[in-house]
């Protein structure tokens, strides 16, 4: 696992406060395409919590796992009491146990990649659903994200975690959509957006930027200089777009 991958725990009340929570309608998209009752759900990546109490608020007993133990420290203060904390990689999960729904928000590109599939339907029921959902936020004025980039160039040349296998992003298909479609394991892929804009205060937008990894990996004096470069360029209040992709397919019953 890349050091990008681990570099949160240190921000872990951060990431709660700045990070924006999931809207309702990617809960109903998943159990739509479910078409049955949802019982158990395994979150991978589940950081401080921010997918994993909007399944569990719909009566989901959801184990939530996170190899950071100061994320899921985070974590236990916002969910029910139907919810079970457990420190581990994705990769270290044991079989055993298997589940209606298996997911993971903006944290699947952490995993590792070989083996991915095979594991991943390995977790779930037949006829199960894995739902992935996450996509960069970005700033919607192209004015104010140019000067962004201005400032953040002695930096970092780019803030974003590119497409785990290079799909281009002009594809119809993301990623990981296309691991998908090309899986023995999983049928019925799917890809939707659900469009949304936020506005949050300057100091609130690089509060944000401060639990990306891009940022987090730089040496802390490079970091406090990024940020104040950063937020001398901001006005106010800035509008975000901060749509959230959803990729969701649903276990073969025999691979």
């Amino acid at each position: 696992m890349s050091s990008r991958a681990l570099s949160f725990g240190v921000m872990a009340e951060a990431y709660e406060q700045f990070r924006p929570g999931y809207p309702v309608e990617l809960l109903d998209m998943v159990m739509a395409y479910a078409g049955r009752p949802v019982r158990t759900a395994l979150e991978i990546g589940a950081g401080t919590g921010k997918a994993t109490r909007l399944f569990a608020q719909r009566g989901i007993t959801v184990t939530a796992t996170d190899p950071d133990g100061a994320m899921l420290a985070e974590l236990r203060k916002h969910v029910p009491a139907n919810v079970q904390a457990v420190r581990s990689a994705f990769e270290d999960l044991g079989p055993g146990e298997s589940y209606g729904l298996v997911y993971a928000a903006a944290a699947l590109h952490w995993t590792n990649p070989e083996g991915r599939w095979p594991r991943m339907a390995a977790l779930l029921e037949p006829g199960g659903v894995f739902a992935s959902c996450g996509g960069p936020i970005r700033l919607a004025d192209p004015a104010v994200e140019e000067a962004v980039r201005v400032a953040r160039a002695p930096f970092l040349e780019n803030d974003e975690v590119p497409s785990p296998d290079g799909t281009p992003p002009e594809h119809d298909m993301q990623w990981p959509g296309t691991e998908l479609q090309q899986s023995e394991w999983f049928a019925d892929v799917q890809q939707s957006v659900i469009e949304r804009r936020l506005t949050m205060s300057a100091r609130d937008y690089v509060g944000h930027l401060s639990t990306v990894s891009a940022y987090l990996v730089l040496p802390v004096s490079e970091q406090e200089q990024v940020y104040r470069r950063i937020m001398q360029v901001l006005p106010e209040a800035v509008e975000i777009v901060a749509d959230v992709i959803v990729h969701l397919a649903r276990r073969r019953c025999e691979p």
